[in-house]
């Protein structure tokens, strides 16, 4: 009974069997590790496009005098998530903008550097700091256009009167 016991036929398979289920464990790992990063590329991708579209927005208004700094109010959406966002107000600065130009658009569609649509919304509300003057607070959110709970870039800056003069 004992030579019987003491065989080794067999302990090859099932040593190649444990081999191949700790390699399948690897490449497994692998495969998720390359999986999730492609993720995170691809988001990065996404903030990176929204970051660069807030920041052009942010550069038309740079570039006009602050009494042109307004929104058309027929472009105003009265549906959310525009009207829900904490930097909307009833009391926008509107005024009558000749020609629409993409600065007094409150909410437009615009295609990124990587060919993916994008909601650049836009609110201009004026504020008037602590022994201050009133200024004009423009808040600019880039949303995916499939998806407008989803919001990717938010840049807000102040212009005072002196601004663009």
């Amino acid at each position: 009974m004992r030579a019987v016991l003491r065989r080794e036929g067999g302990f090859g398979l099932v040593e190649l069997l444990i081999a191949m289920t700790m390699l399948n464990i690897g490449l497994l790992a692998v495969v998720a590790a390359f999986s999730s990063g492609i993720v995170s590329l691809n988001r990065a991708s996404r903030i990176t496009t929204a970051a660069v579209l807030a920041d052009g927005q942010m550069e038309l208004y740079r570039a006009i005098t602050y009494a042109s700094i307004q929104l058309d109010p027929t472009t105003i959406p009265s549906t959310t998530p525009y009207n829900t966002d904490i930097a909307y107000s009833v009391s926008q600065v509107t005024g009558t903008c000749t020609g629409s130009p993409p600065e007094c658009n409150a909410s437009r569609q615009v295609t990124g550097a990587d060919g993916k649509s994008y909601r650049l919304d836009t609110y201009i509300v004026t504020y008037t700091p602590t022994g201050g003057r009133a200024v004009k607070k423009v808040t600019v959110v880039v949303r995916d256009f499939n998806n407008l709970t989803v919001s990717y870039a938010r840049q807000i800056s102040t212009f005072d009167q002196s601004t663009g003069q």
